[in-house]
Order: C-alpha cells, then sequence, then structure tokens
C-alpha cells in the first residue's frame, strides 16, 4: 500500500514536499512514480525513478523545480517541489510498478499500484 501526504496550499514561488510511505519495502525492481491531475485535466507522469537504480526520470514541465528521492533507511519516497506555479495546482498520487519497462515509466498504465492522491492548491 502506499500513502501520499504533504500537500496544502501554497503561494506561487513557494515550496512544498510530498512524501509516499510504502506499507513495504520496494522490491528493486520496482519503480515508483509521482502522477498528478489538476482540475478537469488527465492524469499525467511527473516523476519516478527505479527502486534500484540511480537515474530519475521527470516531465519537461517540472524540469529543475522538481526532485524526487527517497529515504534509504525507510520506505518512502519524496517529491520535492520549489518554484511552484498556478499551473502545479493538482491532486499528486504515487505510484508503483512492479514490472515497468523504461518506455512505460511516463505512462499511467505502467502502474500497477496506486496510493490516495494529495492536493497541492498554488495561489498566485
Amino acid at each position: 500500500q502506499l500513502q501520499a501526504s504533504g500537500g496544502g496550499l501554497v503561494q506561487a514561488g513557494g515550496s512544498l514536499r510530498l512524501s509516499c510511505a510504502a506499507s513495504e519495502r520496494p522490491v528493486s525492481r520496482f519503480v515508483i512514480g509521482w502522477f498528478r491531475q489538476g482540475p478537469g485535466k488527465e492524469r499525467e507522469f511527473v516523476a519516478a525513478f527505479r527502486w534500484n537504480g540511480a537515474r530519475t526520470y521527470y516531465a519537461d514541465s517540472v524540469k529543475g523545480r522538481f526532485t524526487i528521492s527517497r529515504d534509504n533507511a525507510k520506505t518512502t519516497v519524496f517529491l520535492q517541489m520549489n518554484s511552484l506555479k498556478p499551473e502545479d495546482t493538482a491532486v499528486y498520487y504515487c505510484a508503483a510498478g512492479s514490472r515497468t519497462i523504461v518506455s512505460r515509466i511516463p505512462l499511467k498504465e505502467g502502474y500497477n499500484y496506486w496510493g490516495q492522491g494529495t492536493l497541492v492548491t498554488v495561489s498566485s
């Protein structure tokens, strides 16, 4: 199970850190990702990494502003969001994929475990 938290209301230019706690340590091959769904929009990819790898993946819209990381001692994944913009307003979801190949990392269909979302609202 995955549980996301850390959402809230922030002014444009501000920062938030989201957390995604897993009920057990992901198997090394798992991919952990963050997606978001804005009002009236489709769910879209934000960031991801493979649990046993160093490489990270980001949507172009968040590159340079968002950072995905993990706590090696625990089973928590973070999404540090800086320089937030009103268009970042969305419900943010964390997800895990047990058999996600690289080409499917940005696709929600590549993930088979989802947590509940946490709302991020960025005011202008």
